[in-house]
């Protein structure tokens, strides 16, 4: 499979980068000033890139679109992340592109859904939106972005076996702020809201402060919560207060290990990795 994207930014080339790690044969293609990512934040550009040709074209210039033609005509899947007049002007339009490539598939990454397609944003503008932001902390991964990334090759998968079952090339469009307001699901209904099951309602999942950080836990099977209180020498009908004061007296080292020896789902609250650094 060979895939053609134009998408910039985050959510394309993590798409990409992940279709590349299905075995994808990807084909980059950058403005001539380049993925704004690769300044704003190199190392991971390059993990997202890695394996992959990056070509520079200047789609306005004759040449350069005849040259991403070729490359088309030989491709299966074109990803994009430009609004929808954008592609229009350079000539790749959904209806252009059938026209010129039958056989190609097409996964449009779009902020909004239509009517709004044409209307700007990024991740946090689609997270605020949704209700998934805590004012004044901004948000500590681009959810919307990597969600979308995430339903975009979802989707490409989808074309590609209709495709091969006879059902023609096809195009589907994922919109960031329809991800994100899928992900706000569980605070709409209530799971997450505050006072919520999820949301601080149960004592059993919430964090909790030890000696010398934090710690998560996420008891909420019945087998796990009773094993949980009787490790921690209280009764069944413990709550968070008297939780807290068992877990004040031990670091989070120690807890994990505790929680190991016992089958617990029950880790220390990790800190934010340094600046460039990668798993």
């Amino acid at each position: 499979m060979q895939v053609v994207t134009l998408a910039a930014n985050v959510p394309g080339p993590a798409a990409a980068a992940r279709l590349h790690g299905l075995g994808a044969s990807v084909i980059k293609v950058e403005p001539p000033g380049g993925d704004p990512l690769a300044r704003f934040c190199p190392s991971w550009y390059k993990a997202l890139s890695a394996g992959q040709k990056v070509l520079r074209l200047d789609l306005k210039h004759p040449g350069d679109r005849e040259r991403l033609g070729r490359h088309l005509a030989a491709s299966d899947l074109l990803l994009t992340s430009s609004r929808p007049a954008a592609l229009e002007r350079l000539g790749l339009g959904f209806r252009t592109l059938r026209q010129e490539h039958p056989h190609l598939c097409q996964v449009a990454i779009v902020g909004h859904p239509p009517p709004r397609e044409e209307e700007p944003g990024h991740d946090l503008t689609y997270l605020a939106e949704a209700g998934l932001l805590c004012p004044p902390e901004l948000p500590r991964t681009l959810l919307a972005d990597l969600a979308g990334a995430e339903r975009a090759v979802g989707a490409a998968l989808g074309l590609l076996l209709r495709r091969e079952r006879g059902g023609g090339a096809g195009r589907e469009v994922v919109s960031l702020a329809g991800v994100a307001s899928d992900l706000a699901a569980p605070l709409r209904h209530g799971l997450t809201a505050p006072g919520g099951l999820l949301g601080g309602g149960f004592p059993g999942y919430g964090l909790y402060r030890s000696a010398d950080g934090w710690v998560a836990v996420a008891a909420l099977e019945e087998h796990f919560w009773r094993s949980f209180l009787a490790g921690l020498g209280l009764p069944e009908g413990a709550g968070r207060e008297e939780i807290s004061a068992r877990i004040s007296q031990r670091g989070c080292r120690e807890w994990e290990t505790w929680a190991r020896e016992r089958d617990l789902p029950l880790v220390a609250v990790g800190e934010a990795p340094p600046k460039g650094e990668e798993e």
